[in-house]
Protein backbone atom coordinates (compact mmCIF):
# COMPACT_ATOMS: atom_id res chain seq x y z
CA UNK A 1 0.00 0.00 0.00
CA UNK A 2 3.04 2.57 0.38
CA UNK A 3 3.71 2.52 -3.25
CA UNK A 4 -0.11 2.61 -4.38
CA UNK A 5 0.12 6.80 -4.84
CA UNK A 6 3.30 6.03 -6.90
CA UNK A 7 1.65 3.22 -9.14
CA UNK A 8 -1.45 5.28 -9.44
CA UNK A 9 0.18 8.44 -10.38
CA UNK A 10 2.49 6.46 -13.03
CA UNK A 11 -0.42 5.16 -14.46
CA UNK A 12 -2.13 8.42 -14.82
CA UNK A 13 1.37 9.81 -16.37
CA UNK A 14 1.39 7.23 -18.89
CA UNK A 15 -2.13 7.48 -19.90
CA UNK A 16 -1.86 11.47 -20.23
CA UNK A 17 1.51 11.33 -22.24
CA UNK A 18 -0.02 8.24 -24.47
CA UNK A 19 -3.26 9.99 -24.80
CA UNK A 20 -1.41 13.24 -25.87
CA UNK A 21 1.21 11.47 -28.14
CA UNK A 22 -1.71 9.78 -30.55
CA UNK A 23 -3.20 13.03 -30.75
CA UNK A 24 -0.17 14.31 -32.00
CA UNK A 25 0.32 11.64 -34.47
CA UNK A 26 -3.40 12.41 -35.42
CA UNK A 27 -2.60 16.22 -36.06
CA UNK A 28 0.45 15.21 -37.92
CA UNK A 29 -1.15 12.83 -40.10
CA UNK A 30 -3.29 15.57 -41.20
CA UNK A 31 -0.83 18.27 -41.70
CA UNK A 32 0.78 15.70 -43.86
CA UNK A 33 -2.29 15.48 -46.20
CA UNK A 34 -1.41 18.83 -48.13
CA UNK A 35 1.31 19.00 -51.02
CA UNK A 36 4.80 18.66 -50.02
CA UNK A 37 6.67 21.83 -50.69
CA UNK A 38 10.51 22.94 -50.32
CA UNK A 39 10.37 25.70 -47.30
CA UNK A 40 14.48 24.76 -46.20
CA UNK A 41 15.63 27.89 -47.65
CA UNK A 42 17.86 29.98 -45.80
CA UNK A 43 17.10 28.58 -42.36
CA UNK A 44 19.43 31.47 -40.73
CA UNK A 45 16.48 33.65 -41.39
CA UNK A 46 13.56 31.41 -40.52
CA UNK A 47 15.45 30.86 -36.82
CA UNK A 48 15.72 34.19 -36.50
CA UNK A 49 12.05 34.55 -37.41
CA UNK A 50 11.32 31.78 -34.64
CA UNK A 51 13.11 33.44 -31.91
CA UNK A 52 11.82 36.98 -32.73
CA UNK A 53 8.05 36.18 -33.32
CA UNK A 54 7.24 32.95 -31.37
CA UNK A 55 9.60 33.22 -28.66
CA UNK A 56 10.12 37.18 -28.44
CA UNK A 57 6.12 37.90 -28.77
CA UNK A 58 7.66 41.37 -31.09
CA UNK A 59 4.04 41.17 -33.22
CA UNK A 60 2.08 40.76 -29.86
CA UNK A 61 3.26 43.89 -27.78
CA UNK A 62 2.45 46.12 -30.86
CA UNK A 63 -0.67 46.41 -28.90
CA UNK A 64 0.88 47.38 -25.41
CA UNK A 65 -2.17 46.34 -23.17
CA UNK A 66 -3.26 42.44 -24.76
CA UNK A 67 0.44 42.22 -25.68
CA UNK A 68 1.44 42.68 -21.74
CA UNK A 69 -0.97 40.28 -20.83
CA UNK A 70 -0.37 37.48 -23.28
CA UNK A 71 3.43 37.95 -22.37
CA UNK A 72 2.34 37.37 -18.49
CA UNK A 73 0.20 33.68 -19.67
CA UNK A 74 3.11 33.05 -21.83
CA UNK A 75 5.90 33.16 -19.32
CA UNK A 76 3.59 31.64 -16.35
CA UNK A 77 2.88 28.87 -19.03
CA UNK A 78 7.04 28.16 -19.86
CA UNK A 79 8.63 29.17 -16.33
CA UNK A 80 5.89 26.95 -14.08
CA UNK A 81 6.55 23.71 -15.92
CA UNK A 82 10.19 23.70 -14.07
CA UNK A 83 7.55 23.04 -11.07
CA UNK A 84 5.70 20.55 -12.79
CA UNK A 85 8.76 18.77 -13.47
CA UNK A 86 9.03 18.85 -9.40
CA UNK A 87 5.64 17.52 -9.48
CA UNK A 88 6.36 14.91 -11.66
CA UNK A 89 9.60 13.28 -10.26
CA UNK A 90 7.96 13.30 -6.59
CA UNK A 91 4.61 11.70 -7.99
CA UNK A 92 6.83 9.24 -9.33
CA UNK A 93 8.93 8.59 -6.75
CA UNK A 94 7.10 9.55 -3.73
CA UNK A 95 9.63 12.87 -2.47
CA UNK A 96 8.52 15.52 -1.54
CA UNK A 97 9.93 18.82 -3.17
CA UNK A 98 12.54 17.22 -4.34
CA UNK A 99 14.78 20.25 -5.66
CA UNK A 100 14.90 21.82 -2.34
CA UNK A 101 18.21 21.10 -1.55
CA UNK A 102 18.85 23.92 -3.78
CA UNK A 103 18.11 26.01 -0.88
CA UNK A 104 18.31 29.92 -2.34
CA UNK A 105 17.84 29.10 -6.03
CA UNK A 106 14.59 26.94 -5.07
CA UNK A 107 13.92 30.07 -2.78
CA UNK A 108 13.70 32.10 -6.12
CA UNK A 109 12.33 29.88 -7.83
CA UNK A 110 9.08 29.20 -5.58
CA UNK A 111 8.73 32.74 -5.35
CA UNK A 112 8.98 33.75 -9.06
CA UNK A 113 6.23 30.72 -9.41
CA UNK A 114 3.88 32.11 -7.16
CA UNK A 115 4.46 35.71 -8.38
CA UNK A 116 3.65 34.62 -11.57
CA UNK A 117 0.88 32.17 -10.99
CA UNK A 118 -0.99 34.98 -9.06
CA UNK A 119 -0.32 37.87 -12.27
CA UNK A 120 -1.81 35.01 -14.27
CA UNK A 121 -5.13 35.09 -12.22
CA UNK A 122 -4.98 38.65 -12.75
CA UNK A 123 -4.29 38.39 -16.42
CA UNK A 124 -6.98 36.03 -16.98
CA UNK A 125 -9.40 37.87 -15.36
CA UNK A 126 -9.23 40.86 -17.61
CA UNK A 127 -8.96 38.78 -20.67
CA UNK A 128 -12.59 37.47 -19.70
CA UNK A 129 -13.91 41.09 -19.02
CA UNK A 130 -12.61 41.73 -22.79
CA UNK A 131 -14.21 39.28 -24.12
CA UNK A 132 -17.41 38.86 -21.85
CA UNK A 133 -18.33 42.51 -20.70
CA UNK A 134 -16.49 44.95 -22.49
CA UNK A 135 -17.21 42.20 -25.58
CA UNK A 136 -14.64 43.81 -27.76
CA UNK A 137 -15.74 43.86 -31.66
CA UNK A 138 -13.22 41.14 -33.04
CA UNK A 139 -14.39 38.25 -29.95
CA UNK A 140 -18.49 38.90 -31.22
CA UNK A 141 -17.92 38.32 -35.15
CA UNK A 142 -20.47 35.67 -36.50
CA UNK A 143 -17.48 33.16 -36.63
CA UNK A 144 -17.18 33.50 -33.04
CA UNK A 145 -20.49 32.12 -31.61
CA UNK A 146 -20.75 28.17 -30.41
CA UNK A 147 -18.06 26.37 -29.82
CA UNK A 148 -15.14 28.97 -30.33
CA UNK A 149 -16.31 31.51 -27.83
CA UNK A 150 -17.37 28.71 -25.43
CA UNK A 151 -13.42 27.06 -25.87
CA UNK A 152 -11.81 30.32 -25.69
CA UNK A 153 -14.03 30.86 -22.02
CA UNK A 154 -13.07 27.44 -20.77
CA UNK A 155 -9.06 27.69 -21.61
CA UNK A 156 -9.39 31.11 -19.36
CA UNK A 157 -11.04 28.91 -16.89
CA UNK A 158 -9.04 26.37 -16.67
CA UNK A 159 -5.61 28.44 -16.44
CA UNK A 160 -7.44 30.18 -13.73
CA UNK A 161 -8.31 26.91 -11.67
CA UNK A 162 -4.50 25.33 -12.31
CA UNK A 163 -2.70 28.49 -10.75
CA UNK A 164 -5.87 28.59 -7.83
CA UNK A 165 -4.92 24.88 -6.84
CA UNK A 166 -0.64 25.43 -7.40
CA UNK A 167 -1.23 28.59 -4.97
CA UNK A 168 -3.69 26.87 -2.56
CA UNK A 169 -1.32 23.94 -2.32
CA UNK A 170 1.54 25.78 -1.11
CA UNK A 171 -0.14 27.62 1.19
CA UNK A 172 -0.99 24.80 2.89
CA UNK A 173 2.41 23.37 2.14
CA UNK A 174 3.84 26.78 4.33
CA UNK A 175 1.29 26.14 7.34
CA UNK A 176 2.43 22.33 7.47
CA UNK A 177 6.50 23.73 7.47
CA UNK A 178 5.70 25.88 10.14
CA UNK A 179 4.13 23.49 12.17
CA UNK A 180 7.48 21.66 12.12
CA UNK A 181 5.43 18.23 10.10
CA UNK A 182 8.82 15.56 8.93
CA UNK A 183 7.72 15.13 5.55
CA UNK A 184 6.83 19.01 4.78
CA UNK A 185 10.78 20.31 4.79
CA UNK A 186 11.70 24.02 5.07
CA UNK A 187 12.05 25.06 1.44
CA UNK A 188 10.70 27.39 -0.30
CA UNK A 189 9.61 31.00 -0.49
CA UNK A 190 6.03 31.64 -0.08
CA UNK A 191 5.26 35.45 -1.47
CA UNK A 192 1.62 35.15 -2.14
CA UNK A 193 0.36 32.02 -1.07
CA UNK A 194 1.88 33.14 3.25
CA UNK A 195 -1.16 35.07 2.90
CA UNK A 196 -3.81 32.46 1.98
CA UNK A 197 -1.93 30.32 4.66
CA UNK A 198 -3.63 31.74 7.94
CA UNK A 199 -7.25 29.89 5.93
CA UNK A 200 -5.63 26.94 7.59
CA UNK A 201 -4.94 27.84 11.28
CA UNK A 202 -6.86 25.84 13.72
CA UNK A 203 -7.44 23.10 10.98
CA UNK A 204 -5.89 19.33 12.34
CA UNK A 205 -2.57 18.08 10.50
CA UNK A 206 -4.76 15.51 9.13
CA UNK A 207 -6.91 17.88 7.44
CA UNK A 208 -4.00 19.88 6.25
CA UNK A 209 -2.20 17.31 4.71
CA UNK A 210 -5.89 16.33 3.03
CA UNK A 211 -5.85 19.72 1.15
CA UNK A 212 -2.07 19.97 0.75
CA UNK A 213 -2.31 16.29 -1.37
CA UNK A 214 -6.09 17.07 -2.93
CA UNK A 215 -4.65 20.50 -4.30
CA UNK A 216 -1.36 18.92 -5.48
CA UNK A 217 -3.08 15.76 -7.22
CA UNK A 218 -5.56 18.03 -8.83
CA UNK A 219 -2.86 20.75 -10.08
CA UNK A 220 -1.12 17.33 -11.83
CA UNK A 221 -4.41 15.90 -13.00
CA UNK A 222 -5.53 19.80 -14.54
CA UNK A 223 -2.43 19.57 -16.24
CA UNK A 224 -2.33 16.72 -18.25
CA UNK A 225 -6.19 17.30 -18.81
CA UNK A 226 -4.88 20.81 -20.26
CA UNK A 227 -2.09 19.20 -22.51
CA UNK A 228 -4.80 16.74 -23.88
CA UNK A 229 -7.74 19.84 -24.11
CA UNK A 230 -5.38 21.57 -26.38
CA UNK A 231 -5.42 19.27 -29.40
CA UNK A 232 -9.14 20.13 -29.39
CA UNK A 233 -8.49 23.95 -29.12
CA UNK A 234 -7.49 27.47 -30.90
CA UNK A 235 -4.70 26.69 -27.59
CA UNK A 236 -3.01 24.31 -29.78
CA UNK A 237 -0.91 27.21 -31.42
CA UNK A 238 1.07 26.87 -27.45
CA UNK A 239 2.88 24.49 -29.41
CA UNK A 240 2.56 24.73 -33.25
CA UNK A 241 3.66 28.59 -33.13
CA UNK A 242 7.13 27.43 -33.17
CA UNK A 243 7.02 25.80 -36.48
CA UNK A 244 4.56 28.08 -37.98
CA UNK A 245 7.30 31.30 -37.83
CA UNK A 246 9.61 28.63 -38.51
CA UNK A 247 8.05 27.85 -42.15
CA UNK A 248 6.37 30.92 -43.05
CA UNK A 249 6.47 33.09 -45.61
CA UNK A 250 10.27 34.61 -46.69
CA UNK A 251 9.30 36.37 -49.62
CA UNK A 252 7.81 40.29 -50.09
CA UNK A 253 4.27 40.05 -49.40
CA UNK A 254 3.36 41.29 -52.67
CA UNK A 255 4.96 38.77 -54.56
CA UNK A 256 2.72 35.81 -55.52
CA UNK A 257 3.21 32.05 -56.74
CA UNK A 258 3.55 31.53 -60.33
CA UNK A 259 1.61 28.07 -60.95
CA UNK A 260 4.80 26.18 -62.34
CA UNK A 261 2.52 24.23 -65.00
CA UNK A 262 1.34 27.38 -66.65
CA UNK A 263 4.95 28.89 -66.04
CA UNK A 264 6.13 26.03 -68.38
CA UNK A 265 3.52 26.64 -70.84
CA UNK A 266 3.94 30.13 -71.46
CA UNK A 267 7.48 29.22 -71.47
CA UNK A 268 7.09 26.17 -74.33
CA UNK A 269 4.93 28.80 -76.35
CA UNK A 270 7.35 31.65 -75.79
CA UNK A 271 10.09 28.94 -77.47
CA UNK A 272 10.64 29.27 -81.25
CA UNK A 273 12.08 25.76 -81.33
CA UNK A 274 9.16 24.01 -79.84
CA UNK A 275 6.61 22.60 -81.97
CA UNK A 276 2.80 22.60 -80.42
CA UNK A 277 2.00 19.75 -82.61
CA UNK A 278 4.55 17.23 -81.73
CA UNK A 279 2.66 13.79 -80.70
CA UNK A 280 4.14 12.46 -77.22
CA UNK A 281 7.10 9.88 -78.57
CA UNK A 282 6.19 6.28 -78.34
CA UNK A 283 5.24 4.41 -75.24
CA UNK A 284 5.22 7.52 -73.54
CA UNK A 285 1.77 8.78 -72.13
CA UNK A 286 0.87 12.30 -71.92
CA UNK A 287 0.91 13.50 -67.84
CA UNK A 288 -2.56 14.15 -66.87
CA UNK A 289 -2.84 17.95 -66.36
CA UNK A 290 -2.17 18.97 -62.83
CA UNK A 291 -5.31 20.37 -60.91
CA UNK A 292 -4.97 24.29 -60.89
CA UNK A 293 -5.60 26.39 -57.37
CA UNK A 294 -7.44 24.60 -54.49
CA UNK A 295 -11.23 23.59 -54.00
CA UNK A 296 -10.62 21.31 -50.82
CA UNK A 297 -7.69 20.96 -48.32
CA UNK A 298 -5.60 18.67 -50.10
CA UNK A 299 -4.42 20.77 -52.77
CA UNK A 300 -3.22 23.17 -50.25
CA UNK A 301 0.03 22.87 -49.10
CA UNK A 302 1.28 20.91 -45.75
CA UNK A 303 2.71 24.71 -44.76
CA UNK A 304 -0.88 26.33 -45.27
CA UNK A 305 -2.49 23.04 -43.08
CA UNK A 306 -0.43 23.58 -40.28
CA UNK A 307 -1.14 27.41 -40.20
CA UNK A 308 -4.98 26.24 -40.63
CA UNK A 309 -4.02 24.35 -36.43
CA UNK A 310 -1.89 27.24 -35.72
CA UNK A 311 -4.41 29.77 -35.85
CA UNK A 312 -5.45 31.38 -32.12
CA UNK A 313 -8.18 33.38 -33.88
CA UNK A 314 -7.30 36.25 -32.11
CA UNK A 315 -9.15 38.10 -34.80
CA UNK A 316 -6.50 40.82 -35.74
CA UNK A 317 -6.26 39.75 -39.21
CA UNK A 318 -10.30 40.01 -39.24
CA UNK A 319 -10.29 43.41 -37.17
CA UNK A 320 -7.64 44.82 -39.78
CA UNK A 321 -9.55 43.63 -43.38
CA UNK A 322 -10.82 46.39 -45.21
CA UNK A 323 -13.56 44.10 -46.70
CA UNK A 324 -14.72 43.41 -43.56
CA UNK A 325 -14.46 46.44 -42.18
CA UNK A 326 -17.01 47.55 -44.64
CA UNK A 327 -19.70 45.09 -44.11
CA UNK A 328 -18.06 42.57 -46.44
CA UNK A 329 -18.83 38.52 -45.61
CA UNK A 330 -14.93 37.83 -45.72
CA UNK A 331 -13.43 37.10 -42.52
CA UNK A 332 -9.60 36.13 -42.81
CA UNK A 333 -9.78 34.52 -39.14
CA UNK A 334 -13.19 32.60 -40.51
CA UNK A 335 -10.88 31.44 -43.69
CA UNK A 336 -8.44 29.59 -41.29
CA UNK A 337 -11.04 28.21 -38.91
CA UNK A 338 -12.89 26.38 -41.85
CA UNK A 339 -9.93 25.06 -43.24
CA UNK A 340 -9.05 23.74 -39.76
CA UNK A 341 -12.57 22.36 -39.41
CA UNK A 342 -12.59 20.77 -42.97
CA UNK A 343 -9.21 19.19 -41.95
CA UNK A 344 -10.76 17.71 -39.26
CA UNK A 345 -13.92 16.57 -40.96
CA UNK A 346 -10.97 14.78 -43.20
CA UNK A 347 -9.01 13.16 -40.66
CA UNK A 348 -12.12 11.74 -38.73
CA UNK A 349 -13.06 10.02 -42.38
CA UNK A 350 -10.24 8.63 -42.84
CA UNK A 351 -10.10 7.10 -39.39
CA UNK A 352 -13.53 6.09 -39.70
CA UNK A 353 -12.44 3.93 -42.94
CA UNK A 354 -9.21 2.43 -42.16
CA UNK A 355 -6.96 4.74 -43.30
CA UNK A 356 -8.53 5.60 -46.86
CA UNK A 357 -10.14 8.58 -47.32
CA UNK A 358 -13.74 8.00 -48.98
CA UNK A 359 -15.41 10.52 -50.79
CA UNK A 360 -18.22 12.64 -48.99
CA UNK A 361 -19.64 14.69 -51.46
CA UNK A 362 -18.39 17.78 -49.82
CA UNK A 363 -14.96 20.41 -49.84
CA UNK A 364 -13.46 23.46 -48.63
CA UNK A 365 -15.00 25.29 -51.66
CA UNK A 366 -18.46 26.65 -51.34
CA UNK A 367 -19.43 23.95 -48.33
CA UNK A 368 -17.00 25.82 -45.66
CA UNK A 369 -15.91 29.06 -47.68
CA UNK A 370 -18.35 30.51 -50.39
CA UNK A 371 -16.93 32.28 -53.51
CA UNK A 372 -18.63 35.48 -52.14
CA UNK A 373 -15.97 35.54 -49.54
CA UNK A 374 -13.01 34.96 -51.93
CA UNK A 375 -13.79 37.63 -54.43
CA UNK A 376 -14.50 39.80 -51.37
CA UNK A 377 -10.31 40.24 -50.92
CA UNK A 378 -8.80 42.91 -51.95
CA UNK A 379 -5.04 41.34 -51.60
CA UNK A 380 -3.75 43.79 -49.70
CA UNK A 381 -2.00 41.77 -47.35
CA UNK A 382 -3.42 43.40 -44.12
CA UNK A 383 -4.31 40.03 -42.69
CA UNK A 384 -1.17 38.43 -43.28
CA UNK A 385 0.66 41.82 -41.51
CA UNK A 386 -1.40 41.61 -38.35
CA UNK A 387 -1.02 38.02 -37.52
CA UNK A 388 1.00 37.79 -34.44
CA UNK A 389 2.28 33.97 -35.36
CA UNK A 390 2.87 34.59 -39.04
CA UNK A 391 -0.22 33.28 -40.41
CA UNK A 392 -1.06 33.31 -44.66
CA UNK A 393 -4.71 33.66 -45.26
CA UNK A 394 -4.10 35.05 -47.86
CA UNK A 395 -2.00 32.37 -49.98
CA UNK A 396 -5.10 30.17 -49.10
CA UNK A 397 -7.39 32.37 -50.73
CA UNK A 398 -5.34 32.91 -53.85
CA UNK A 399 -5.37 29.15 -54.18
CA UNK A 400 -9.33 28.81 -54.06
CA UNK A 401 -9.72 31.58 -56.67
CA UNK A 402 -7.35 30.19 -59.20
CA UNK A 403 -9.36 27.21 -58.83
CA UNK A 404 -12.26 28.93 -59.54
CA UNK A 405 -10.80 30.72 -62.46
CA UNK A 406 -9.07 27.96 -64.14
CA UNK A 407 -10.75 25.00 -63.76
CA UNK A 408 -14.63 26.21 -63.55
CA UNK A 409 -14.17 29.91 -64.99
CA UNK A 410 -15.90 31.07 -62.31
CA UNK A 411 -14.73 34.70 -62.10
CA UNK A 412 -17.00 37.68 -61.67
CA UNK A 413 -18.31 39.21 -64.98
CA UNK A 414 -16.15 41.95 -64.23
CA UNK A 415 -12.89 40.41 -63.90
CA UNK A 416 -14.36 38.08 -66.66
CA UNK A 417 -14.42 41.28 -69.00
CA UNK A 418 -11.23 42.36 -67.83
CA UNK A 419 -9.28 39.28 -69.08
CA UNK A 420 -11.10 39.38 -72.20
CA UNK A 421 -10.12 43.32 -72.67
CA UNK A 422 -6.52 42.32 -71.78
CA UNK A 423 -6.50 38.91 -74.32
CA UNK A 424 -8.32 41.48 -77.11
CA UNK A 425 -7.12 44.79 -76.40
CA UNK A 426 -4.06 44.58 -74.35
CA UNK A 427 -5.11 46.42 -71.97
CA UNK A 428 -7.85 46.28 -69.24
CA UNK A 429 -9.98 49.04 -71.21
CA UNK A 430 -12.62 48.14 -73.69
CA UNK A 431 -10.86 50.71 -76.19
CA UNK A 432 -8.85 49.02 -79.84
CA UNK A 433 -5.29 50.31 -79.42
CA UNK A 434 -5.47 52.64 -82.23
CA UNK A 435 -8.37 54.36 -80.61
CA UNK A 436 -6.09 54.68 -77.02
CA UNK A 437 -5.50 58.61 -77.26
CA UNK A 438 -8.55 59.81 -78.57
CA UNK A 439 -9.48 61.37 -75.35
CA UNK A 440 -6.30 63.41 -75.87
CA UNK A 441 -7.56 64.94 -79.04
CA UNK A 442 -11.16 65.35 -78.07
CA UNK A 443 -12.80 62.56 -79.54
Amino acid sequence: MQYLPNLIFIILLLVGIGYFARNIARLRRNIKLGKDVDVSDNPSQRWKNMARIALGQTKMVVRPIAGALHVIVYLGFIIINIEVLEIIIDGIFGTHRIFAPLGAVYDVLIASFEILAFLVIVAVLLFWIRRNIIRLQRFIKPEMKGWPKTDANLILYIEAVLMVLFLTMNGADYQLQRMDMAYYTQAGAFPISQFIAPIFEGMSVSSLILVERTAWWLHIAGILFFLNYLYFSKHLHILLAFPNTYFGRLKPQGQFKNLDAVTQEVKLMMDPSVDPYTAPAEGEEEAEPEKFGASDVMDLSWVQLLSAYTCTECGRCTEECPANQTGKKLSPRKIMMDTRDRLEAVGKNIEANKGQFVEDGKQLLNDYITPEELWACTTCNACVQACPVSIDPLSIIMDMRQYLVMEQSAAPTDLNTMMGNLENNGAPWPFNQMDRLNWAEGK
